[in-house]
């Protein structure tokens, strides 16, 4: 099953029908980019559900769209009102076009040119003035970028048997966008779920996620509609079964014992993203192909340069800045031409299977002349830690010769006080010779000082709460209170959370005298939950 783009879904997915999945957090710089645009699209979709439905209460769905939008909004206003009355948004004003009449617009004129069924039906007309006008300034963001992907994508559909004209479904999931991120965790710009994706071969781990890939995740949804249009033997079911899932179509199927997308979406059993995925999709293709005849004026767009590139194998894991300076461009360059890349480095490979890096088209000869001239230390040297109960994110440092700043910028970490069990972990590490010298080396003191730049803070040893911890242990707190040589002694069960450091807050007293009257050694910093401590609060 895949899923739209954080507005996007919210406006093709059913309510329920997916379980959002876990997924390594991406690097920040990036997910900055993923959440504004995410937001911005949830405010399409608000749109869009108004403009198209004004009927229609505000569902959960529209509520969780509604909160990007704030309280002085005249749009929130309208939609908490359930009103009718569209404020236009914002882009240039609705232009008349040659096409003045969408109700007695033969659409039998253009057909030829599309190798995908288009019809005119009163919910295509809708999404066409909708296209038209709030949602004015997305089609055009979409029309801006398609001249980056659409002819790379078309090429691929057509050799995977499909029809070229299918890339529009590429266009109401996602833009064309290669960050787009659902609330469902669906990514890329075809809006691949986690097993959807991996079914298809994409691969997803904690430095790569191919679902973003511009190319490979069309090489994989071409073969998911082939599949869809196979099985079902019409586009339109095959689109709708894209959205909502094979299962839930064919069931409507036999119930209402025709194959009409048309008799099918009119009445109950698919949600209402649902039933406008299929008009959506051809309003985009009626529109994007006559943008003049709908009314578009060729200075509204920004087009973007053609997706293109060549490939150079990269047998070891290497920091994006070095190979940004070996290919004489930015390492957002280099980013936006290996989207797939989660990280601020490349996958290890090998001689036998090196990874396949993107630079800019005509700079193989240079690049790889520089980066035969790169150190070993230059290069990003990483192990995988899979957190085991106990864990501390000091304690893997001290493990690794690793620094936990650099740690969390690698892995997106927001909090280094706790981490999740089983959780893989990339930790930079300095290369092995310099680890024998006692050293680190460029590409590990890169990592730290980057991190630190970023503003990565690793927090007090005792502060940190080891990894499993059981967040409702028994006993804790104060236990009992006792005189003991004269001196108040309380025993002190160890909570979820609790550090040396805030223990000693608590009491008073200093974590070297907690450490001393409970005979702890001085490299311990985990606390196990649950365990008991004594404190003497008067002894300070």
């Amino acid at each position: 099953m895949l899923l739209p783009s954080l507005a996007l879904c919210l406006a093709a997915v059913p309510s329920g029908q997916w379980v959002a999945q876990a997924e390594v957090p991406d690097d920040p710089d990036v997910a900055k980019d993923v959440e504004a645009e995410s937001a911005d699209m949830e405010e399409l979709k608000a749109l869009e559900a108004v403009e198209l439905d004004p009927a229609a209460q505000p569902d959960a769905e529209l509520l969780r769209a509604l909160r990007r939008l704030g309280y002085g909004s005249p749009l929130r206003h309208r939609l908490e009102c359930a009103s009718d009355a569209a404020e236009p948004g914002p882009g240039a004003p609705f232009e008349l076009a040659p096409v003045t009449d969408l109700a007695s617009f033969d659409v039998d004129q253009v057909k030829s040119e599309y190798d995908i069924p288009v019809e005119m039906q009163p919910l295509v007309a809708k999404y066409i003035r909708f296209f038209q006008g709030t949602g004015r300034r997305w089609f055009r963001a979409w029309m801006s970028r398609s001249t980056r992907f659409v002819p790379v994508m078309t090429e691929i559909l057509q050799k995977q048997g499909l029809p070229r004209d299918t890339v529009y479904l590429a266009m109401i999931e996602s833009g064309y966008s290669t960050r787009a991120l659902s609330w469902a965790r669906a990514a890329g710009p075809w809006q691949f779920i986690a097993a959807t994706g991996k079914s298809y071969n994409l691969r997803q781990d904690f430095l790569v996620d191919e679902r973003r890939d511009p190319v490979k995740s069309t090489v994989a949804a071409a073969r998911y509609l082939a599949k869809l249009h196979d099985e079902l033997g019409d586009w339109y079911l095959a689109w709708a079964s894209y959205n909502a899932g094979e299962n839930r179509v064919r069931a409507l199927i036999g119930r209402r014992g025709t194959s009409d997308w048309w008799q099918i979406s009119d009445g109950r059993g698919l949600a209402r993203e649902t039933k406008h995925y299929v008009p959506k999709l051809i309003a985009a293709a009626l529109v994007a192909k006559h943008l003049k005849a709908f009314g578009f004026a060729d200075d509204e767009f920004q087009f973007e340069p053609l997706f293109e590139f060549d490939e150079v194998p990269v047998a070891d894991s290497t920091d994006l800045a070095v190979l940004s300076r070996a290919a004489g461009t930015t390492v957002a360059e280099l980013q936006e031409l290996n989207p797939e890349l989660k990280r601020w480095c490349t996958p290890p490979g090998d001689g036998k299977k090196p990874y396949l890096f993107r630079i800019p088209k005509g700079r193989t000869a240079p690049f790889t002349e520089a980066l035969t001239k790169i150190a070993p230390r230059e290069r990003l040297t990483f192990r995988v830690h899979q957190v085991r109960r106990g864990d501390t994110l000091s304690a893997i440092a001290r493990t690794y010769n690793s620094a936990p700043e650099a740690i969390m910028r690698m892995n997106g970490l927001k909090s280094a006080r706790a981490l999740r069990l089983n959780f893989e972990l990339v930790v930079p590490v300095p290369s092995a010779a310099m680890q024998r010298a006692g050293k680190t080396d460029g590409a590990f003191d890169r990592q730290v000082a980057q991190a630190r730049r970023a503003g990565f803070a690793a927090a007090r040893p005792e502060e940190e709460v080891p990894a499993g911890s059981p967040t409702r242990p028994a006993p804790k707190g104060p236990v009992k209170i006792e005189t003991v040589d004269g001196k108040a002694r309380i025993t002190y069960a160890i909570e979820t959370g609790d550090s040396l450091w805030s223990i000693a807050r608590r009491f008073h007293c200093t974590v070297d005298q907690l450490r001393g009257w409970n005979s702890l050694p001085r490299d311990q910093a985990s606390l196990k939950v649950g365990t008991l401590l004594y404190v003497f609060p008067s002894s300070h």
